[in-house]
């Protein structure tokens, strides 16, 4: 069979105007090539700085492929670093999270570095005099990630030395993240009750392209959906809905409301779908929280944070936000047909704690790998992992509403169910896997 390294060629075959072949979610070189141009070259959301408060704290984490770790500092700051002793490469720690005091040390040998990353000690110093250790890169301490953002608390981070600076790479999408914050009337969120994780056996663009996807939930979902309504069923359209009921039953709303909801496609594979409402906009006002809006941000922009809520805003290739409920996703590709989902859900300084119920409520709703809403969708993407392999066919269609003028832009603002939406991630993604973007 012919290299897909070695053919680049046949890299860009791999995405059409209005189709992809299926071995973008089969091959296991295509993900490991996107390891090393995709995911190394762009900015990837790593972590939220509130997950390491103090000095010392520490979250570990993998971006393509690559141990990380992301350290408070005492000055404030939080840096990242690849979590590898400089001397044998042992990770110096393994734990998802902690506290490490105020220095690392190596479990295996005891080499110690300060949080920034420089050495400070190891054992038998007299064996390393008049050796050239001090001179090369095992001397200099921990490697440090360069090019590391943190966007009002969101930490990001792009590996490569060469590629796009943070700003151009994500452009007007930011306004997603600032809808989310701006949603305390402090400026200010954190993560709270934990992250619910669940690995899926699928490639990790077929849970990307979900994201966009407002077709499917009339078919996929309509059991809950149906239970839901049978549930509700006697009450008046202005009765006070459970959150529970407030939250699933707009997943029925019919196509022509999903159509309505218009989305937008921006360079680069982000979108936001949801740019004229969504099923998050109907949920129970409170008073008391949009005077306090109104206090922090003025009355014209506190309407305009509270109003805005899109279905979902794909800062490409691994972060998905939900400005109301203030959750995020988090995609972790593992292997071509394996990928982790992280489901985070914010506190908003500020704020009362109905909104971080929300938050909570809505993942264990819709995200919790038991779920009412997840187990349709993870067992539908594991069914298509499957059924890609099955002979004939190659290809997997992206032709709804596809009109060739898109080809020449890179903002659009569309109706909600043109798969435009999700040829954009692909159009990004053969950019970031040209031969051109690697080097």
């Amino acid at each position: 069979m012919t290299s897909y390294r070695h053919h680049p060629d046949r890299i860009a075959a791999l995405v059409q105007d209005d189709r992809v072949h299926r071995d973008l979610y089969l091959s296991e070189e295509i993900f490991a090539l996107e390891q090393e141009r995709l995911f190394a070259n762009t900015w990837v959301f790593l972590g939220h700085a509130s997950q390491v408060p103090e000095a010392g704290d520490f979250v570990t984490q993998e971006v393509a492929g690559r141990p990380l770790l992301m350290v408070r500092q005492p000055d404030g700051a939080v840096h990242v670093m690849y979590n590898r002793c400089a001397h044998k490469g042992t990770q110096l720690v393994t734990d998802e999270s902690g506290n490490t005091g105020r220095f690392f040390r190596c479990p295996y040998h005891a080499w110690t570095y300060r949080l920034d990353g420089a050495p400070l000690g190891l054992p038998l110093k007299n064996g390393y005099e008049g050796t050239q250790l001090k001179a090369c890169e095992s001397g200099q301490g921990l490697s440090v990630v360069k090019h590391v953002k943190v966007y009002r608390d969101f930490v990001f981070v792009r590996l490569a030395d060469t590629g796009p600076a943070f700003e151009d790479y994500f452009g007007e999408v930011l306004g997603a993240i600032d809808n989310m914050v701006d949603r305390s009337p402090e400026g200010k969120l954190t993560v709270g009750g934990g992250v619910l994780r669940n690995i899926v056996h699928c490639n990790w663009k077929m849970y990307l392209e979900n994201i966009n996807d407002t077709v499917h939930p009339m078919s996929t979902h309509e059991s809950a959906t149906k239970a839901a309504e049978a549930l509700w069923e006697g009450h008046a359209p202005s009765d006070p809905k459970p959150m529970a009921m407030e939250q699933i039953l707009p997943f029925g709303s019919g196509y022509e409301f999903f159509d309505k909801m218009g989305g937008r496609v921006f360079a680069n594979g982000h979108s936001v779908l949801g740019v004229n409402f969504s099923i998050h906009s109907n949920y129970a006002q409170l008073p008391e929280y949009e005077a306090a809006m109104q206090a922090a941000h003025g009355a014209e922009r506190a309407a305009d944070i509270l109003q805005r809520s899109p279905q979902n805003s794909v800062l490409y290739p691994n972060l998905s936000v939900k400005g109301s409920p203030q959750a995020i996703r988090v995609i972790r590709p593992l292997a071509a047909d394996r990928t982790l989902i992280e489901a985070w859900s914010f506190r908003a300084a500020g704020a009362p704690a109905l909104l971080f119920e929300r938050a909570m409520s809505y993942n264990r709703l819709v995200f919790s790998p038991m779920s009412v809403v997840a187990h349709d969708d993870v067992h539908l993407f594991e069914s298509i992992q499957q059924g890609l392999r099955a002979g004939g066919n190659e290809w997997v269609s992206l032709h709804r509403n596809f009109d060739a003028a898109e080809l020449a832009q890179s903002t659009i603002t569309t109706n909600g169910t043109n798969e435009l939406l999700m040829r954009n991630q692909f159009r990004a993604w053969a950019k970031a896997m040209a031969p051109e973007a690697a080097a």
